[in-house]
């Protein structure tokens, strides 16, 4: 199948919910970990890079993300999207913009759109402002954010330190017009000269208006349901031939020891989600400052330890003021790399048990734990809930079975629904 849309996404759980998003129409779907090696090769029709450059340095990232397009425009994409949180995470230096405009630059093109919008979720953008189900993103708990504190909740002031070229808005009343309307007010912005438009939506209605508005633009950015109606608008429109939608089962994971989370995520959601998992589950608690001082030894002798048929749950995952302890304590940066780096060593060791079904919460931890594991590509599997998908990997000469979810994903019962998704029908 020949490669068309080509997307980069700056964390794993991020690039697992835009390609669990885009399987949905029955598109076949490569999720790569990291810029493959070599010339691209066994392409499918839409094919996601993930990239763990969400926090990076603005330098890294955006020569990360050029390779990463390079590749792709290699494999013979004609279109791309660039994906970032729903929530919009980032920086007063980036990296949404920044990368934004390098991809610009190297596809030519004068103009693209910003849209983080996921009504399934609860994300919702009304007048350039998100909000987090019915509270603005500055007043949701994305404002304690231990590495991207949200602290404004306009998506256009927060762009415009990021980039060198004018923003601004298209928004709802002309979104609500339809596509037309929404082309001719992109094209009024692209003759002043704004490059960088952030577009309302409020719901997936909205959503299938700006994708089928921008579907021809050489570069999209913005959260995964913007990219979920592409696959029939490239079908309806003959970009893609309709064989394009043809569902394989992927492979089931190999049997093995219970079920094992390990959590990074200290968001709202998480927290609930470990707290209704321990109860019905065997947990242990990572500390940074512990991991500081005696590294991951006690953590691993725990998990070999334990009954192998028990459910598991290993995190780090805590209230935002045992983060901000830990976090004066060691030094944001650091802090984080010794959860990631303890998560990673666990997971490694937790397939060398011969555990095979494994859900990991936070971008960050994703990132360390997938490629601990050496995974270098991911096959999509059911849909656990809006965003989170299973998937399936080698490592080890093993198929297991990873989930990653991104921390504000989910209900409170997220970790016990994900593994009953596994068990056989």
């Amino acid at each position: 199948m020949s490669l068309y849309l080509g997307c980069i996404a700056d964390d794993f759980t991020g690039a697992a919910d835009l390609a669990g998003l885009l399987a949905r129409s029955g598109a076949q779907v490569n999720l790569r970990i990291g810029v493959p090696e070599g010339p691209p090769a066994d392409t499918a029709a839409f094919e996601v890079i993930a990239l763990k450059c969400r926090t990076a340095a603005v330098e890294d990232a955006v020569a990360e993300c050029r390779v990463a397009l390079r590749w792709l425009q290699d494999g013979g994409a004609e279109r791309f999207f660039w994906k970032y949180c729903s929530t919009f995470d980032s920086t007063a230096q980036g990296n949404i913009g920044p990368v934004a405009e390098a991809l610009m630059d190297d596809l030519g093109c004068d103009q693209t759109i910003y849209c983080p919008a996921f009504p399934e979720n609860g994300r919702a953008i009304f007048m350039g402002n998100l909000f987090v189900g019915e509270q603005p993103l500055a007043e949701s708990p994305m404002k304690d954010h231990p590495l991207t504190p949200m602290r404004d909740s306009n998506l256009m002031r927060l762009l415009v330190p990021q980039v060198t070229r004018p923003v601004g808005l298209a928004n709802r009343l002309s979104v609500e017009k339809g596509v037309d309307a929404l082309q001719a007010r992109l094209a009024a912005l692209k003759a002043d000269t704004v490059a960088h438009v952030v577009v309302d939506a409020v719901s997936d209605n909205d959503l299938q208006i700006i994708a089928e508005a921008c579907r021809d633009m050489p570069l999209m950015t913005g959260g995964s349901a913007l990219a979920m109606p592409l696959p029939a608008l490239y079908i309806r429109d003959g970009a893609l031939p309709a064989e394009a939608i043809r569902t394989v089962r992927p492979a089931f994971p190999e049997n093995g020891p219970g079920p094992i989370v390990l959590s990074g995520s200290c968001s709202a959601m998480t927290r609930a989600q470990v707290a209704a998992y321990l109860p019905d589950a065997l947990g242990f608690r990572l500390d940074p400052v512990e991991l500081s001082e005696s590294g991951e030894e006690s953590a691993l002798n725990w998990l070999k330890a334990q009954p192998l048929e028990a459910p598991k749950i290993l995190y780090a995952t805590a209230d935002p003021a045992a983060v901000k302890a830990a976090q004066d304590a060691l030094g944001t940066a650091r802090a984080g790399q010794l959860v990631e780096d303890a998560l990673a060593a666990l997971a490694v060791a937790a397939r060398d048990l011969g555990y095979r079904r494994i859900v990991v919460a936070g971008g960050e931890s994703s990132g360390a734990v997938t490629k601990a594991l050496g995974v270098s590509q991911m096959q999509i599997g059911a849909e656990i809930a809006p965003g989170v998908p299973w998937s399936f990997a080698r490592s080890g000469g093993h198929t297991i079975a990873l989930a990653l979810k991104s921390g504000n994903f989910g209900s409170e019962t997220f970790f016990a629904d994900a593994f009953a998704k596994l068990e056989p029908s």
